[in-house]
Formats: C-alpha cells, structure tokens, sequence
C-alpha cells in the first residue's frame, strides 16, 4: 500500500512537472522569497538611516532653539534701549552742560593768565625803567 501511494505521489508529481505547475509553482515561491528579501533590505536600509536622521533632527532643534533665544537676546537688547533712551538723553544734555561750563572755565583762565601775564610784563618793564633810572641818576 505504501509503494502504491509513493508511486502516485511520483506519478502526481511528474504530471505536475510535466505540466508546468510545478515550475511555476517554484517561480512564484522564488519571486516570493526574492520579493521578502528586498523588502527586508529595504527596512535595514531605513533603519540605518534613522539614527542619521535623529541627529540630524536633534540638530535642527538645537539650531531652531539657539535662533529663538538668539532672537529673545535681541528683542530684550532693543527694549533695555527702548528704555534707556531718556535717561541717555539726560546724561548727554549733563555731560554737555559740564563740557561747556569747562571750557568756560578754561576761557576765564586764559583771560586771567593773559591779564596776569601782561601785569608782570608791565611790572617787569616797569622795574627796568625805574633801574634805568636810578642808574642814570647814579651815573650823574
């Protein structure tokens, strides 16, 4: 009984081979199992890249989180400015008012200095006037 079933087993399976069936049968398998392993090459291919990608990802954070507060910095910078800006103002008009009340100053002191300078040119001619004199008035 079991050779009569292996020998239709055989039979079976030349009539497929034979047929077709069985090569196609084959093919298909082979396109299947080709078709798994592409798609499974392709999977490791991408998930290759993921840790890439996290990177890159976690870099674009850092670079958008690095422009947000670069531009907090800026827009508190301008405010601190926006604020100032009277006070500034003041400190210019004071600085003003004391560089004018120097240079006042100073043209005073040129006038006193000029004055006292033509004093003591005056006295001093005078001194040589009166030696003059008395060495005239000694020579007589």
């Amino acid at each position: 009984m079991k050779k009569l079933i292996e020998f239709g087993k055989k039979a079976m399976f030349y009539a497929r081979v034979l047929s077709g069936y069985e090569e196609r049968r084959i093919r298909s398998y082979r396109l299947d199992l080709q078709k798994r392993i592409t798609e499974a090459e392709r999977k490791k291919a991408e998930i290759r890249k993921i840790p890439e990608q996290l990177i890159l990802s976690e870099v674009r954070q850092m670079v958008e989180e690095m422009q947000a507060v670069n531009k907090q910095l800026e827009d508190t910078e301008a405010a601190i400015n926006e604020y100032f800006k009277p006070v500034d103002k003041q400190a210019q008009m004071i600085v003003e008012k004391k560089l004018q009340e120097e240079e006042k100053t100073m043209k005073q002191m040129m006038h006193a200095m000029k004055a006292q300078a033509l004093l003591d040119n005056q006295e001093a001619e005078n001194n040589a006037n009166l030696n003059i004199r008395k060495d005239e008035a000694a020579s007589r």
